[in-house]
């Protein structure tokens, strides 16, 4: 039986390119090239021809390590705490006031982009300190 080695990760929400948008920003991530038959989402955008509003829009890793990420536009907004949620991990290998206030950085960068700074965990006795933040749709993510 084969493993499977990739993966992406899709978000339910209302402004696709908006939210990848911002998702790249978060990352390092680079959305990914326009339909066919455009140079640029600009130019597809600018084009005169009758489209939908995009439905979906992706984005991914430019070093092809981490997954991509696709943004689906659905109908109903958000009501309840994502059972799933990313973990962007800014304090690796950091510990007590370090990790934080990398953390803290981070945090005030995101927020700066349209995030939310949502809740700030404390280190105690088992884990070290982490902020919950929320995307500009209001999707859960921890800064960790």
């Amino acid at each position: 039986m084969a493993t499977i080695k990739k993966f992406q990760v899709t978000f339910d929400c209302a402004d696709p390119e908006r939210l990848a948008r911002f998702w790249c920003e978060v990352m390092g991530y680079v959305i990914e090239p326009a339909p066919k038959g455009f140079d640029t989402w600009e130019a597809y955008h600018a084009s005169p021809e009758p489209k939908e509003p995009l439905k979906w829009f992706s984005c991914s890793d430019p070093s092809g390590v981490g997954p991509r990420l696709l943004f689906q536009r659905v109908p109903e907004g958000k009501v309840v705490k994502n059972r799933v949620h990313l973990c962007v991990r800014a304090g690796i290998g950091l510990v007590g006031d370090e990790r934080l206030s990398t953390l803290q950085a981070e945090s005030a960068r995101l927020v700066a982009l349209g995030a939310e700074q949502h809740r700030v965990l404390l280190a105690d006795e088992e884990n070290e300190s982490c902020i919950v933040m929320l995307d500009i749709e209001g999707n859960e993510f921890c800064l960790d």
